[in-house]
């Protein structure tokens, strides 16, 4: 039996491929939520606007009182005293959880047991209360003579009790980011450092902790505005910190929501720059990966400019408006 096939040409059927016309996608459902969104914005800018009881004036008097500024500089200190202490102690931790020990690191996990099961309120509460346990405390000889001490009612006031308890509360979620990022680099690396020779403290220094940032950079970023709005709550130990202050003048006048609006806007303000820092940092420590990173939003902004500034230069002179 024969079979006969009569094949179409390729020159005819590109033209024929020419002539058919081309209809673009057309998403309806994701255009009508687009505008129920775009209705949904305008309405709460409307009612921020045109709704009395938000009482701008009233937020504009108090934004930047000195009471107010000089809240945002306590919020910034223990933000900045916590992450520090924080970070270098869970270094030593996450370094303990990674140690060959199984001393070390039982030491390590319960630390982080501990400190990640307490919730942080009562842990600050406690150590506002150290002086009543502990009277003084010393360096010398265990279960021996104390070579120096110092009383803990003068060294541990509330401020310095508040950083202590950030510090260590933030330390256990600081450890575990740390040895997160370092076990996410692969161990060949290290087999390949050591073949080489290279010292293990270069070793940590050069080649695991620049890979290793990449990993730890965003969770320890959240962490740090985590932080920051956290402290919020050492309003219990009575510390003129943001939200304390703002509490402490509408309990005076009587206007709770413009000044939690005034909270909200420092608050917001203060994570934003946190994340524009967060977002240079990452992009410092993804050189290794990225030869050629992507430009930064205001490179394309300027860009952007400069684009429209040139099509306006090379347009006709009948064209120009």
């Amino acid at each position: 039996m024969t079979v006969t096939t009569t094949a179409t040409p390729p020159t005819a059927r590109s033209d024929a491929l020419a002539g058919l016309k081309v209809v673009p996608a057309r998403h309806p459902w994701r255009w009508l939520a687009g505008a129920a969104a775009v209705v949904l914005v305008a309405q709460f800018l409307h009612g921020l606007a045109t709704n009395p009881g938000w009482d701008w004036e009233t937020f504009n008097a108090f934004l930047t009182t000195d009471s107010i500024l000089r809240a945002v500089w306590t919020t910034l200190q223990l933000t900045f005293y916590g992450t520090v202490l924080g970070f270098a102690l869970g270094a030593v931790v996450a370094a303990l959880r990674l140690s060959p020990s199984p001393i070390l690191r039982t030491i390590a996990w319960t630390y982080i047991w501990a400190f990640r099961s307490i919730p942080l309120i009562v842990q600050l509460v406690f150590w506002f209360n150290l002086s009543y346990l502990y009277k003084r405390l010393g360096v010398g000889i265990p279960f021996g003579p104390t070579v120096w001490h110092f009383e803990t009612m003068d060294v541990l006031g509330a401020l310095g009790a508040a950083v202590l308890g950030l510090a260590l509360h933030q330390a256990a979620y600081a450890a575990e980011i740390i040895r997160a990022g370092v076990i996410s680099v692969d161990a060949g690396q290290l087999e390949a450092a050591a073949a080489l020779g290279i010292p293990r403290l270069r070793q940590a220094w050069r080649i695991i902790l620049p890979q290793a940032m990449r990993g730890i950079l965003p969770n320890a970023a959240n962490e740090v505005i985590s932080l920051f709005k956290g402290t919020s709550i050492v309003y219990v130990m009575a510390i003129g910190e943001l939200f304390y202050q703002v509490q402490v003048v509408y309990g005076r006048t009587g206007r709770v929501v413009p000044l939690l609006m005034v909270a909200t806007a420092w608050y917001v303000l203060l994570t934003t720059l946190l994340s524009i820092g967060q977002y240079y940092i990452e992009r410092y420590f993804a050189r290794g990966a990225e030869r050629t990173p992507p430009p930064t939003p205001f490179r394309r902004a300027r860009a952007f400019v400069r684009q429209i500034q040139e099509s306006r230069l090379s347009a006709p002179p009948g064209g120009r408006s």
